[in-house]
């Protein structure tokens, strides 16, 4: 009879001691499942627009305008990639007027870009979109032009850049932009 009662007693321990831990992963995925996806996409996206800023930069500083084409010609994609690896995610900048081909846009970016567009040209605020499927996050956000973009995008170059940007992107799309206008966008992938 004391065998049953302990067996019971034990019984009744193991099954409250799992009810705990079934509650206690509930709770971890309901934090999980409210992650701010938007304020992780904003952190990879200026994180990256940062070392890329930094670098580019340093880029003009040590070698003028040319220079600092060379340097996005060779070195922005490995820079870029150091972030992926850094993050766990896919970091891209597209465009519809790529400079380019790998920074072209496909036709979600495309549709984004379009709306990002219009809302800038409303002069509404632009907040990122964020899409969810098959366990990824998808985050997309405007980058617009600035000054120092415009040294290499704007309507009026120096015609010595004209001739680099012919030659190292034959094929250019990313001129002709106007300060605070929506140039491309940040398409970032990451885990759910």
């Amino acid at each position: 009879m004391m065998k049953k009662i302990i067996f019971f007693f034990l019984t009744i321990v193991l099954l409250f001691a799992n009810c705990k831990k079934e509650q206690k992963s509930t709770i971890i995925n309901v934090e999980k499942s409210n992650k701010d996806y938007a304020k992780i996409g904003k952190e990879y996206a200026l994180a990256t627009k940062m070392i890329l800023g930094k670098n580019l930069k340093q880029a003009i500083a040590k070698e003028g305008m040319i220079g600092a084409m060379s340097f996005c010609n060779e070195q922005a994609y490995s820079l870029t990639d150091s972030m992926q690896v850094k993050y766990n995610a896919i970091i891209k900048r597209v465009s519809d007027k790529n400079r380019n081909q790998n920074n072209k846009a496909n036709t979600t970016e495309l549709q984004h870009i379009a709306t990002f567009k219009e809302k800038n040209k409303n002069g509404e605020k632009i907040k990122p979109i964020i899409e969810k499927s098959n366990g990824k996050v998808h985050f997309y956000a405007p980058i617009k032009t600035s000054q120092l973009c415009l040294q290499c995008h704007g309507k009026q170059l120096q015609p010595d850049l004209v001739l680099k940007l012919k030659d190292l992107y034959p094929d250019d799309l990313a001129i002709g932009y106007d300060d605070n206008q929506v140039r491309g966008i940040w398409s970032i992938t990451f885990n759910e």
